[in-house]
């Protein structure tokens, strides 16, 4: 028998920002959109980015050259450097939605301890999501096995992909200097006894790194009741990081000069493996360059932690859960993600949301209404 545990985080659901390596970063810092293309040489950004097949025949068919929404990315975060080698196991596991136009991004998060079904059985065949990258010391083929398990649970296949590490992600804030973070509350460092004030102040790399590792630290009664206790207010920080990184870089100039948007490339590229699989990292930079990183909205999927002998896991249960949990892979596949998130306003983190205004405001209102018990 298992034992369901209390989960308060439902507004606010995992899922690390780091995904926006795939989104944000390459569209907006890197981009001076078709500036880049006629100023900045080719060979220069695809050699900041190291590429890799990672989906191998799981990936979408495309036809053409032609960049044509609607896309989805598998990214893949893990605490491990880049190419570093040997099993690892994935802390961030998040699909990247793109819709048909190529204007809108959105972020669905898959809890790391998700209770999945595994197809290949390897490293067991029901187990935590994160366990699937522990598949093979060659990180390619894990990539696979996590891919094959996300598509097996959501019906998404994917026209490419990424493996990030955040740690190295934020070696962008040296190239721009300080970011702005926003602790909510104040907190003192498990790693280095330091003490941060609630409120915003700014962060040279060394502080915003040790920010944003902090998992234990939030565990105030508001946290149990805004839903940021533990791992979830670990990852409402990371993604503040990443947000504040792409503001500060647009607001330094990064966005509309390429040189800049190449240095800022540069200092992340060996944090990032990307699979753009038969497009040009170029080609996907500039036909997404309509793209705002300040309206890309983040989608929790519908789950809650429960205890199953003696090990905990998250899980969508039965009932609401699994119906909007089933209803949110339909929108991805469907590209109708605007009217999932007016239904289910619940699941997403709040900084960004569609109009819900007009038609979609009968069914905006009746996702408010309170749930039965």
């Amino acid at each position: 028998m298992s034992e369901r545990m209390s989960h308060a985080a439902k507004a606010s659901s995992p899922w690390w920002a780091k995904a926006m390596v795939i989104s944000g970063a390459m569209v907006m810092v890197v981009s001076g959109g078709a500036a880049i293309a006629t100023q900045v040489s080719l060979s220069l950004v695809n050699s900041a980015v190291e590429t890799q097949d990672l989906l191998g025949d799981q990936r979408v068919e495309t036809e053409g050259e032609d960049i044509e929404g609607p896309l989805n990315f598998l990214v893949l975060g893990t605490d491990e450097r880049v190419g570093a080698g040997g099993l690892a196991r994935t802390d961030a596991d998040i699909i990247v939605h793109v819709n048909e136009d190529l204007s809108q991004v959105t972020m669905v998060s898959l809890p790391r301890d998700l209770l999945v079904s595994v197809p290949s059985g390897v490293p067991a065949q029901q187990t935590k999501l994160t366990e699937a990258f522990a598949f093979s010391e060659d990180w390619g083929e894990s990539f696979g096995n996590t891919a094959e398990t996300v598509t097996h649970l959501t019906g998404v296949n994917f026209d490419g992909g990424a493996i990030a590490n955040f740690e190295g992600f934020l070696d962008m804030v040296e190239e721009l200097g300080t970011i702005e973070l926003c602790p909510w509350h104040e907190i003192t460092s498990i790693h280095t006894n330091v003490t941060y004030p609630g409120g915003c102040a700014e962060y040279d790399k060394d502080g915003a790194l040790d920010i944003v590792r902090q998992r234990y630290v939030w565990d105030w009664d508001e946290d149990y009741a805004n839903g940021t206790w533990g791992d979830f207010g670990r990852q409402k920080m990371q993604q503040q990081a990443i947000k504040k990184i792409l503001e500060r870089a647009k607001e330094e100039g990064y966005a509309t000069n390429p040189t800049k948007a190449v240095d800022l490339l540069n200092s992340f590229g060996e944090a990032l493996t990307l699979d753009v699989g038969n497009y040009s990292l170029i080609d996907m930079i500039t036909q997404m360059r309509d793209i705002d990183p300040g309206g890309i909205i983040s989608i929790g999927v519908p789950s809650s932690a429960e205890e199953i002998n003696g090990t905990s896991y998250v899980v969508t249960h039965e009932g609401e859960e699994q119906i909007a949990a089933e209803s949110l892979y339909q929108a991805i596949r469907d590209d109708t993600l605007e009217e999932w998130i007016c239904r289910y306003p619940e699941w997403t983190n709040g900084d960004a949301d569609p109009d819900c205004g007009g038609a979609g405001s009968e069914v905006a209102d009746e996702a408010t209404e309170p749930a039965e018990d």
